[in-house]
């Protein structure tokens, strides 16, 4: 299940089911809602995206409220989370997914977001996307390629390619616009050579896991090419220890055998990765010897990032260049 695609004149909806919008400074929300207002969508907020409480966030309540209103509202065509945080899976018993399937529309965001596209696409088939907040929006410098790529899957129906971008950025940009330090991208990287095509399933892989044995952990039921990238919550040499168990993990999943193929987002530049040491996490893992997978993708919590459905469809080519393919 498809949602619509997004055209000039649309309404779209941010609300805040992880952290609040209280946390996004002035100058970052003029920079957002002129980059809205200028590819003519009308921009709407749910009435409990300033609540902030002591977890930078607001009651189940008033989070589920918000959700719930925005898919309820027919003139809604889209909605876009604040940020990300830390708990968003609380909202997911108390989700009325058949309102969500009645009412199928474009819901994007990422991070802590993953727990809920995944969720929603587990519980009701609604294909959902793995993109740029409404913070992200609010970027100075370095947004064209999330822009270009966020227009090409939200508002065009062909199938996208997906190229690197030029330059990338890992820095606190909402602290300070004009400080940014950018670097070459060396672009995506085969690690184990061949071609695959299926569903994406997937986002940030510590959040994807907190789904594991529960009912909105979505099923491995037919072709399957994971997104899988992970924050620098846990950093150093220690990030490749805690993406290796937590990858081990889902490769225990049942149905785990139609995994066809992996696309690996970027790691931040605190978390001590290296080509060698991507190559190394999945060559030691048998179960993937026969799985075509690439690296270096340009998505997960550095800048820039396109988006990418969940529940929609990748064609990968893993070989002396690395190609990619997304539709949904």
């Amino acid at each position: 299940m498809i949602p619509n695609k997004l055209k000039k004149g649309d309404e779209i909806r941010v609300i805040a089911p992880s952290r609040s919008m209280k946390i996004i400074g002035n100058d970052s929300r003029e920079i957002a809602n002129k980059r809205f207002q200028d590819m003519g969508f009308q921009l709407t907020f749910g009435k409990n995206v300033e609540i902030c409480d002591a977890f930078t966030s607001s009651s189940i309540e008033a989070r589920i409220e918000d959700l719930h209103e925005a898919f309820a509202d027919k003139n809604v065509k889209a909605i876009f989370t604040v940020i990300g945080g830390f708990n968003s899976n609380q909202l997911l018993t108390h989700i009325d997914y058949d309102l969500i399937k009645n009412n199928p529309k474009i819901f994007c965001g990422f991070s802590d977001i993953t727990a809920l596209l995944n969720a929603i696409y587990a519980k009701t088939g609604l294909v959902t996307y793995s993109g740029p907040h409404y913070s992200s929006f609010g970027m100075k410098y370095g947004f064209d390629y999330t822009m270009d790529y966020f227009k090409n899957m939200l508002m065009e129906e062909d199938p996208v390619e997906i190229f690197a971008s030029d330059v990338w950025s890992n820095d606190p940009w909402f602290m300070d616009q004009e400080k940014r330090d950018f670097f070459k991208n060396s672009g995506m990287f085969t690690i184990n050579e061949g071609t695959a095509e299926g569903k994406i399933i997937g986002g940030n892989l510590g959040t994807l896991s907190l789904l594991t044995g529960t009912e909105f952990m979505p099923k491995f039921d037919e072709d399957t090419i994971l997104f899988l990238e992970n924050d620098s919550s846990i950093s150093g040499s220690v990030y490749i220890l805690e993406f290796d168990r937590l990858l081990q993990s889902l490769i225990q999943q049942p149905g785990f055998e139609n995994v066809k193929g992996i696309v690996l987002g970027r790691a931040e530049k605190n978390c001590d990765m290296s080509k060698e040491k991507w190559i190394s996490l999945i060559q030691n893992k048998p179960e993937l010897a026969n799985i075509p997978v690439i690296a270096n993708a340009d998505f997960g919590h550095t800048t820039p990032i396109f988006t990418f459905p969940i529940g929609g469809h990748a064609s990968l080519t893993a070989g002396k260049e690395a190609k990619l393919v997304i539709k949904g």
